[in-house]
């Protein structure tokens, strides 16, 4: 026995959960990011867990980690000097990509600056047809040729990214093989290693996002691993994956597309976790940080999953948890535009400076600091001691905005405050469109550092009745990494009709990936325990352009059951779009494969029950709906099962704030949620 570790490293603060597996006891701790300096903050962290909670390195027996150095190098285009090999005639996928506008609504969009612009893109002849049989052989000459034009243009690295891979991937092997052989210096990545899928541009900017920070990436964790060792950690460190899952440190340097959504999904599997607890089927998550909020969709206490996520600018076409991402935040800038027009982000004071109520130098208003000015933070310590609250520079700051607008200091905050709200809202009504939801049916599952601070603003805009706050909501995800599974997807393109004659070709295909499943699992994540396997194949009535992922029976596959698999499909298209046409030829375009390891969990005791009624620890004076009224602190770790309290009130605790206004009542229930709900 020993202690479980999860780390989650965000914009602000880099957070910490500490599982002690004798006592049953869950540590937190927050410390301040070093985005100039990765990984330190996790050094920091673990010498200030040993000397809060006596856990030395050497006794963490469980380690994950999950981390924005990929999307942060791809939105601040800090990656590698890239190239692309394409196949003649197609120099152009990237540029091209799927002749979409940005903004529909603006005539004057752009599509991005591709990561590999035009002239880092060299021609290979050759060419694979879409059967896999070659149609024209590769011509060497021209390899050696485009590597190099790779030197000419200073390129580090090399994507190869050729015509129907995915089907037959000779051609892009060999051109890895001469370019390994020719300049080993240079980083190489064919898109059928990085993901194999049908249709080229999607393969293509999945494979250029994966090779821009894979260096970067591989580096990072390679110092991470050299770090840990120095600091006698003998746990292997696990990464948090796009998918919700969890992978060695050592996988993840080559296979950093899996992991570029990381701190985003495990957030999302501790708030599954948080519903499933709390006997809410339906949520949505809110995850709230210093510099942006993302939203998830819960169902039946399950995330969402999808294909097409974007990584900054760009889509990335791997299987990740659907998290719509807000650049709204506790510490998101408040500013007027030349028209006077008050504006609240996307630009955030990050960890350095800060806000200013930090007293690290920032001097820009920021939402954390018009709470300050409200009154609602301040009278209680913040993120373990790390900062103190000036409230004197959070007024000056917000008065600084005041001025421009004319309005009192406390007016100004109280309207900071709306119109970060007002981005949020309008952000997940998008959402809830899309996904043809109804909020008002669903609980708000609110974490991060800031999200209990806005949750219920946000429930108000939104009609929402209830928010439950998790016990340590300030790090769910650092939590959501210690519970993940270890998971992986795998692909097979086949394109197929739906028949008996295609059957055994189907089980076939299953077959092999369920070998390469198994061998990931057991060799390269060296997990032992029982594996679950999920099968599902994306299929489309002939003659639809996209597919539907379809979830298929393991019986049905073995027994080439060609019409159960059918039925599925059919079942499925019914679901989504209220109609099926049971005659119509069906193709199956891509077998899907995720296999499941599920490793010890935490178990949680339950919280003691409560004697009496919760007492306040002070009352303070707090500024909301145009007024300053009275609103009581709790503190959390006073709170018992069975606690009850009503708005206006705060929630102190050493990883957030929780705020519950006025027409809100508070209830704790046995597993120490917060649940907050509309007064009748």
């Amino acid at each position: 026995m020993g202690c479980r570790v999860g780390v989650d490293i965000g914009g602000t603060f880099t957070d910490f959960c500490v599982f002690d597996e004798d006592s049953g006891a869950l540590h937190t701790l927050k410390v301040l990011s070093t985005p100039d300096r990765p990984g330190e903050e996790v050094l920091a962290g673990l010498r200030e867990i040993e000397r809060r909670h006596g856990v030395k390195p050497s006794e963490i027996t469980y380690f994950t980690h999950g981390t924005t150095v990929g999307v942060n190098t791809v939105i601040q285009r800090q990656g590698i000097n890239l190239c692309l090999f394409a196949t003649e005639n197609f120099e152009d996928v990237l540029e091209v990509a799927r002749l979409k506008m940005p903004d529909p609504y603006d005539l004057f969009s752009r599509r991005p600056v591709p990561l590999v612009t035009r002239e880092k893109v060299f021609s290979i002849p050759g060419r694979m047809l879409f059967d896999g049989t070659e149609d024209a052989p590769l011509d060497e000459d021209a390899v050696h040729a485009a590597i190099q034009g790779v030197r000419g243009v200073g390129g580090e690295g090399i994507v190869v990214s050729l015509l129907h891979a995915y089907r037959n991937p000779a051609h892009e092997a060999r051109v890895v093989e001469i370019v390994e052989g020719e300049a080993p210096d240079l980083f190489v990545v064919s898109s059928h290693q990085v993901w194999p899928i049908i249709r080229e541009y999607e393969r293509t900017v999945t494979a250029v996002v994966a090779g821009y920070v894979q260096p970067r990436v591989a580096h990072y964790l390679g110092s991470l691993q050299t770090a840990l060792a120095a600091a006698e950690v003998g746990a292997e460190a696990m990464i948090t994956k796009s998918n919700g899952g969890v992978m060695t440190a050592e996988a993840g340097k080559t296979r950093c597309a899996q992991m570029l959504l990381s701190g985003t999904a495990s957030g999302v599997i501790g708030a599954c976790q948080v519903a499933r607890m709390a006997n809410v089927a339906d949520a949505l998550s809110l995850d709230v940080g210093g510099t942006s909020a993302d939203v998830a969709v819960v169902r039946a206490g399950e995330p969402q999953y999808g294909v097409g996520e974007m990584i900054g600018e760009f889509p990335i076409h791997i299987p990740t948890v659907s998290v719509t991402s807000i650049g709204e935040g506790g510490g998101s800038i408040a500013w007027v535009d030349p028209h006077g027009v008050l504006k609240v982000g996307p630009e955030s004071a990050g960890s350095n400076p800060g806000p200013a109520c930090y007293g690290q130098g920032g001097t820009r208003a920021t939402i954390t600091d018009a709470f300050v000015v409200s009154g609602f933070l301040g009278a209680m310590g913040l993120a373990y001691g790390e900062v103190s609250m000036r409230t004197d520079l959070a007024r000056e700051a917000i008065g600084a905005v005041a001025d421009q607008i004319s309005m009192s200091v406390e007016d100004t905050a109280e309207a900071i405050i709306k119109v970060g709200v007002s981005g949020m809202y309008l952000e997940v009504s998008k959402l809830v469109s899309r996904y043809g939801i109804d909020p008002r049916e669903m609980s708000l599952v609110a974490f991060g550092g800031a999200g209990p601070m806005l949750a219920c603003h946000v429930a108000g805009d939104l009609n929402m009745r209830r928010i439950v706050v998790p016990p340590t909501p300030g790090v769910l995800s650092a939590f959501g990494g210690l519970i993940a599974d270890i998971k992986n997807d795998f692909i097979q393109t086949v394109y197929l009709d739906l028949e008996a004659a295609t059957a055994a070709a189907i089980g076939k295909g299953f077959a092999t990936l369920r070998d390469e499943a198994m061998q990931w699992l057991r060799q390269e994540q060296n997990f032992a325990g029982e594996a679950t396997l999920l099968y599902s194949a994306d299929m489309r009535y002939r003659g639809q352009s996209f597919e539907i992922d379809t979830l298929l029976g393991s019986d049905d596959i073995e027994a080439g059951d060609v019409a159960a698999l059918a039925a599925a499909f059919h079942q499925e298209h019914e679901r989504l779009y209220e109609h099926a046409d049971v005659e119509a030829p069906i193709q199956v375009i891509n077998l899907r494969l995720v296999i499941v390891g599920v490793p010890p969990k935490p178990e949680l005791p339950p919280l003691a029950a409560a004697d009496g009624e919760p007492e306040p620890i002070q009352t303070i004076e707090v500024y909301a709906q145009g007024a300053w009224q009275g609103a009581a602190i709790y503190r959390r770790d006073d709170l018992r099962a069975g606690h009850r309290f009503e708005g206006p009130a705060v929630v102190a605790q050493d990883d957030c704030t929780t705020i519950v206004l006025d027409g809100f009542r508070a209830e704790v229930d046995g597993h120490g949620n917060l649940i907050l709900e509309v007064e009748d």
